[in-house]
């Protein structure tokens, strides 16, 4: 983890793909909350639609909540595409940083995944056996690299082939019964994702429950979402010069990606805990979508404002999702703002919370946005 202060190099980058991070990161500080406090305090109908859209599926389905993490992947597939180099321009010196580089950013977001997960529990020394080596950041990390080493070693007639072969292999693998009574099916305790995390996932799985949500085989899948952002990324490059292009294009590819995925829903369920392969087109469908909207509001129509609060989030992403997990920030709040909180009417109380505890998270991200302090993996 390296921590750079350096005025950001908003002219060199889409401003829109900062926000877009940051209004990613957003619903997971706590505003995944505001729905719920906004029924309780006006009782409308539209705002428990919404609190229903901020719980993750029960099992096969989609809601935008499902949509974070994989955005969240997509989006580092984008930057990875924008930067396009094959490796072998470069000079010996320069590959072998670039490759150590990806090396420590891969074992170091492994590493942070477990901090986060609270993964040895009673602290070093650690039972191994107790550990849950498998989390959000680790999977990012994993195929965050994967689809550098395309970016770096293959031309985009291979990247699309093996983006192919990937897809397809991955929906035979989950399609066809293989081990005894595993495979061949979607279902929770009899997926093959089932069987390769019971038989081969180290240490705990999350909640114990049959499949980890960020287990071994679904993996695959979230490499899939990034490799669509690099191509993404690279269509963006050519089309820069010609916004309303680039906006049409990102916009039938997102309505194409989305229908498609929909279309496979009866042969292959849209799934998150198997990020099966209609869920890699249904989530890289909705990701396109979006960030067509912020590209439109942000870069073509320049209204920075609106972008500016999000995009404070995204370029410290990484370091305030891990504070999710290792800062008390609900003691944080009761300490600074209890007496106000416990002054409103209790209608209220809920919704206020939240807002005081975006705001400080949010208060921390600017103070350290202003003093051009960015902490990167």
């Amino acid at each position: 983890m390296t921590t750079e202060i350096k005025q950001p190099q908003a002219k060199q980058r889409l401003l829109s793909i900062d926000a877009l991070r940051g209004f990613d990161m957003f619903w997971i500080l706590g505003a995944e909350g505001l729905f719920a406090a906004l029924f309780t305090l006006t009782g409308i109908g539209f705002f428990k639609l919404a609190a229903a859209e901020m719980l993750h599926s029960q099992w096969h389905g989609f809601t935008f909540y499902d949509l974070i993490f994989p955005l969240f992947i997509f989006l580092s597939g984008v930057s990875l595409g924008l930067a396009a180099k094959p490796i072998a321009s470069l000079t010996a010196q320069q590959r072998k940083g670039k490759y150590q580089h990806a090396l420590k950013r891969l074992g170091l977001l492994f590493l942070l995944g477990i901090v986060y997960n609270h993964g040895w529990g009673g602290g070093i020394p650690m039972d191994s056996e107790g550990v849950r080596y498998v989390s959000v950041l680790g999977r990012i990390g994993l195929a965050w690299f994967v689809a550098a080493m395309l970016v770096w070693h293959c031309n985009l007639k291979t990247q699309l082939a093996v983006a192919a072969l990937l897809f397809f292999a991955y929906w035979l693998l989950l399609a066809v019964p293989t081990i005894g009574d595993y495979g061949g099916n979607y279902s929770v305790n009899y997926s093959l994702n089932a069987w390769v995390d019971q038989t081969l996932l180290p240490g705990i799985r999350y909640q114990n429950l049959a499949v980890d949500p960020e287990g071994l085989l679904s993996n695959l899948g979230s490499i899939l979402n990034a490799i669509a952002g690099v191509f993404v990324g690279r269509l963006i490059v050519q089309f820069k010069h010609q916004p309303y292009t680039l906006l049409k294009y990102l916009l039938l590819a997102g309505l194409v990606t989305l229908l498609i995925g929909w279309g496979l829903d009866n042969l292959v369920p849209v799934n998150k805990t198997l990020w099966t392969p209609s869920f890699v087109l249904v989530t890289s469908g909705w990701s396109l979508l979006f960030l067509a909207l912020f590209y439109f509001l942000i870069d073509i129509c320049d209204y920075q404002k609106m972008a500016k609060p999000f995009a404070i989030i995204g370029m410290n992403s990484i370091i305030i999702y891990l504070a999710t997990a290792l800062v008390n920030w609900q003691y944080l709040v009761n300490s600074l703002f209890g007496g106000i909180l416990a002054a409103l009417p209790e209608a209220w109380q809920a919704l206020i919370f939240i807002v005081f505890l975006l705001a400080v998270q949010w208060l921390l991200l600017a103070w350290m946005y202003r003093h051009k302090i960015f902490i990167k993996v």
